[in-house]
């Protein structure tokens, strides 16, 4: 697929998937734009599904919704209110460094730029690119798995990593649709464009896709 391609297919693909599910944080974002939610929500998702870090992070925000208070609040707490999420231990241990950090050093603020979200701890590029994209508005490329297989499996890029998939992707596609990307591509990716055997026939844009490494489809 190339960018000429790409620029035909989108449109499509956002008609087909405006019938499937979209990610809980592209939910939560269309409904509060909070950066600091947003961070949070974002930490607590990593390797943990969307119901559930829906539900962990209404218990959590039920508790405290700013870095202030829920900086006060005490570990064993935070455990409590986000278990089952994956890590959950580690993952409080992270909020409460993330809400002093905020505190002493952006004034309660979320930072607003991917450089200095990537200087808290438990942030990575994903994470920094989603706060970015739906906490702010700002143009940004967030990538994760399926962002990283679909964009491959396309043809659009040639890469190894999601890390790699991000910065080639600024290379090649206009801003525009850098801040839509992930929530297309994550709804497209758990419900059609799968890891194994991917829905080929119920594809809306696969006379797009020359189907890279596929090596069965349905």
């Amino acid at each position: 697929m190339t960018p000429g391609e790409f620029a035909k297919a989108w449109p499509v693909l956002k008609r087909q998937v405006k019938s499937l599910d979209v990610p809980w944080l592209d939910a939560l974002a269309a409904s509060d734009r909070d950066p600091f939610k947003i961070l949070i929500s974002c930490i607590l998702s990593l390797r943990t599904q969307d119901r559930t870090t829906e539900e962990a992070s209404g218990r959590l925000f039920a508790l405290a919704a700013a870095p202030d208070s829920m900086g006060a609040l005490s570990e064993e707490v935070i455990e409590k209110a986000i278990y089952p999420v994956g890590f959950y231990r580690m993952k409080a241990r992270t909020i409460k460094k993330i809400c002093s950090v905020l505190l002493e050093r952006y004034g309660a603020k979320v930072p607003d730029t991917i450089e200095e979200l990537l200087t808290l701890k438990g942030v990575g590029r994903k994470t920094a690119n989603l706060v970015v994209t739906l906490g702010y508005n700002r143009p940004g490329i967030c990538v994760d798995t399926h962002v990283h297989r679909i964009t491959n499996r396309w043809g659009l890029v040639s890469t190894g990593t999601p890390t790699e998939t991000e910065f080639a992707l600024r290379e090649v596609l206009p801003e525009k649709y850098w801040i839509e990307l992930n929530g297309i591509l994550v709804a497209f990716g758990q419900r059609i464009c799968k890891p194994l055997s991917p829905l080929c026939s119920h594809c809306a844009i696969q006379r797009f896709c020359p189907r890279m490494q596929v090596a069965r489809s349905r």
